[in-house]
């Protein structure tokens, strides 16, 4: 574990997932529910991004405006369309609406490999200047972009979860929402707030990352399984816990082939999954919720 080149890439693989795990902390937190669709929403935003760039010649400033409508927009629709209605109709039940989000997971995958081709795009960079070099490692302009967004992202979330009214707002619906709809609150808009800004940090993700590997309209399970571990590891008892599952995850997925082979990242994630499922399911970080 000397070569610093692999904590880089650790770091940014980790902050990666750490963006999708919070998008999904934010809608838990907001609406109480476990939205399975953020992996395909940050890539849907990635190729939508890149195809119109790539095939049509698009400004990048506005194929990054388009990027960021396509992951909003994934994520109110899944809201407004499939979880509200299926929840009303199943009498607030979780399974059938869980099922549901994971019918839209695949369905996005779909709609993007039909719009935008299903050969990999390459992703777009935000900025690019020279690589400077950190401890040996070299770090180039779209390992900086993803680190630095990824840090500027959390501590907005987490100021704004804490010191805006939307925020408090946020918590006490995702806390209780049948109190939340007794005391009058605007239960159904603050689930739509979740539902907006978690689809905004999913689009986030999906175009800092794109720059690195690129993207394809596959891409969407697998990010969505690994952010999901990434969420149950760190737990939702505060913002910055999603970092804490994607940061570890992210060194998993690169020491592990590393020292054991190609095929022991996927393996290792599966047991750190499996041993936190059964004896320490709320996370590192649990959630204290107030009723």
């Amino acid at each position: 574990m000397t070569d610093p080149q692999l904590w880089l890439a650790a770091l940014e693989i980790g902050a990666f997932f750490s963006l999708i795990a919070l998008g999904m902390y934010l809608v838990v937190v907001g609406a109480d529910f476990f939205n399975f669709a953020m992996g395909p929403y940050a890539m849907a935003a990635a190729m939508a991004c890149s195809f119109v760039v790539v095939d049509h010649g698009v400004p990048l400033w506005l194929a990054l405006l388009l990027g960021l409508v396509v992951g909003m927009a994934l994520s109110v629709i899944t809201e407004k369309l499939v979880v509200q209605k299926v929840q009303k109709r199943s009498g607030r039940g979780e399974l059938p609406a869980l099922v549901a989000v994971t019918a839209v997971l695949f369905g996005v995958q779909q709609l993007a490999g039909t719009i935008f081709g299903r050969t990999p795009l390459p992703g777009q960079q935000l900025f690019d200047f020279q690589p400077v070099t950190v401890a040996d490692a070299t770090v180039d302009s779209s390992s900086i972009v993803l680190i630095v967004g990824t840090v500027v992202v959390f501590v907005v979330v987490g100021l704004w979860l804490q010191a805006t009214q939307t925020g408090r707002l946020l918590r006490a619906v995702g806390d209780n929402q049948e109190a939340a709809r007794v005391l009058g609150l605007p239960v159904n808009r603050v689930r739509l707030v979740a539902f907006t800004v978690a689809g905004l940090i999913a689009a986030i993700a999906g175009l800092l990352f794109a720059p690195k590997a690129g993207v394809q309209f596959t891409s969407g399970l697998s990010w969505t399984l690994t952010a999901f571990i990434a969420l149950v590891i760190g737990g939702t008892g505060r913002s910055w816990a999603p970092l804490i599952g994607g940061v570890l995850l992210g060194f998993v997925q690169v020491f592990a082939p590393y020292y054991f082979g190609a095929s022991a990242a996927q393996t290792a994630i599966l047991l750190i999954a499996l041993v936190f499922f059964a004896f320490r399911p709320e996370g590192l970080l649990s959630r204290k919720v107030r009723v």
